[in-house]
């Protein structure tokens, strides 16, 4: 599929998984145009042989119609070929995921939904109907291992478990949906593992070295398994080596 790329698209090309990717793909595919989406994309400058990103700032996940403005910019030229969705939050503030469920507080639980299955949903929403009737298209949105609800044997976390799973809903009803559109399509959750971030930063402590993975890393893990995927994968989810995650 390399050869075959020419548009690409990173949605939350601001957060620490989403900057690294941009990156990544624009060495991956040199002579594609990557159009960075965010909340405010610092411009780049062309270098290394590479185009420099087509940067679309003011993106407002919370907001539909912003959802629905930005969707609109990308499909302009024509769908792309790739689409990363890089958005996500674990905690936010004095709102940290809950150890009991007499933690659980409305207005948290409202955020993480709609910032971790709304937003994505909504994207969505307004980019697969235009994805072509033939020919490659693959979509990834970052999902979480904690969103399996086979694999929960902790409990806890509930605003974001929930949220997750949910997500993995979502994105095996939209790739059973897109298959009737075009059958070669591909939708997945991609589970990046514990990156260093802001969002994981008060809770590496507890990680092996060997198992936090530098954004730099994770982005070459997810864009190899993004592009491995065969469409019978469809609305799977996948971590970062590739292994399905169980719903």
């Amino acid at each position: 599929m390399k050869d075959k790329v020419e548009r690409i698209a990173v949605i939350g090309a601001t957060g620490s998984i989403g900057a690294a990717l941009s990156d990544n793909l624009m060495e991956l595919f040199p002579s594609a145009t990557l159009l960075a989406v965010g909340r405010s994309v610092p411009s780049r400058e062309e270098n290394a042989g590479h185009k420099a990103p087509v940067c679309i700032g003011g993106f407002d996940l919370l907001e539909e119609e912003s959802i629905h403005t930005v969707c609109s910019q990308i499909v302009a030229d024509g769908m792309p070929d790739l689409v990363f969705v890089a958005t996500g939050i674990l905690h936010d503030g004095d709102a940290f995921p809950e150890r009991s469920i007499k933690d659980l507080n409305r207005q948290s639980m409202q955020h993480l939904l709609a910032v971790n299955l709304v937003g994505p949903s909504l994207i969505m929403k307004h980019l697969l109907p235009h994805v072509p009737r033939k020919g490659a298209f693959r979509m990834g949105l970052l999902s979480a291992r904690v969103g399996s609800i086979s694999d929960n044997q902790l409990g806890g976390w509930y605003s974001y478990r929930t949220s997750k799973a949910g997500l993995n809903m979502m994105i095996k009803g939209a790739a059973i949906e897109l298959k009737r559109r075009n059958r070669d399509a591909i939708l997945v959750g991609l589970h990046p593992g514990t990156v260093e971030s802001a969002l994981s930063q008060p809770f590496q402590r507890n990680v092996p070295p060997q198992k936090l993975f530098t954004p730099e890393h994770a982005s070459r893990c997810l864009v190899e398994v993004l592009l491995s995927r065969s469409p019978d994968q469809s609305g799977l989810c996948f971590d970062w080596a590739g292994k399905e995650i169980e719903p």
